[in-house]
C-alpha cells in the first residue's frame, strides 16, 4: 500500500510556484525548525485579487507538496477567498496525506493566513477572515503538530468539526 497518492508525488517532485518575489505585496512564514517544516508563502495582489504567489518550504516531501498546491488555490482568487482555503481544503486538493504529516496542510493554511496579514499590515487593509488573527499567536508551541501524537489529534479536531 502506497503511502502517498500520485497527486501528492507529483506536487513534491515537480512543485509549482517555486521561490520568492524581490518586493511581495505580502509575505507569511510558518513552521518550526524543530520538525524541519519551514514555509514561507509570498503574494501578489492587484485590485484585490491575488495574481501570483510562491514559496519556499524546508521540509518533508509532504510540506512541499502542500506548499504547491496551496499556491495554486490562491491564484486568482480574491483576497477574501484565499482567506476561506482550510488546511481541509489543501488536504482535499491533494488527495489526502498520512495522517502523521496532515500538520503539513495546516501550515500551508497559516503561511496563507500570514501572508495575507502582511499585505493587510503593509497596506491599511483589514478583512473579515482576518479577525482574531495573530500569526505569532502560537510562536511558543515549537513543534506544531510534529509528533504522531499530535497529528492525530488534529486530524480528530478536524473530523469533529466537520472540516475533514
Amino acid at each position: 500500500m502506497a503511502i502517498y497518492n500520485d497527486k501528492v508525488i507529483d506536487h513534491f517532485t515537480n512543485p509549482h510556484n517555486v521561490g520568492e518575489f524581490e518586493n511581495p505585496d505580502g509575505e507569511g512564514t510558518y513552521g518550526s525548525p524543530v520538525c524541519g517544516d519551514m514555509m514561507k508563502i509570498s503574494i501578489m495582489v492587484e485590485d484585490g485579487v491575488i495574481t501570483d504567489a510562491r514559496f519556499k518550504t524546508f521540509g518533508c516531501g509532504s510540506a512541499i507538496a502542500s506548499s504547491s498546491v496551496a499556491t495554486d488555490m490562491i491564484i486568482g482568487k480574491t483576497v477574501e477567498e484565499a482567506l476561506k482555503v482550510t488546511n481541509g481544503d489543501v488536504l482535499d486538493e491533494l488527495g489526502g496525506l498520512p495522517p502523521i504529516k496532515i500538520h503539513c496542510s495546516v501550515l500551508a493554511d497559516h503561511a496563507i493566513k500570514s501572508a495575507i496579514y502582511d499585505y493587510a499590515q503593509r497596506h491599511g487593509k483589514t478583512y473579515k477572515g482576518l479577525e482574531g488573527f495573530d500569526p505569532h499567536a502560537d510562536e511558543e508551541d515549537t513543534h506544531h503538530g510534529c509528533d504522531m501524537e499530535t497529528a492525530v489529534d488534529e486530524m480528530v479536531a478536524e473530523v469533529k468539526a466537520g472540516r475533514k
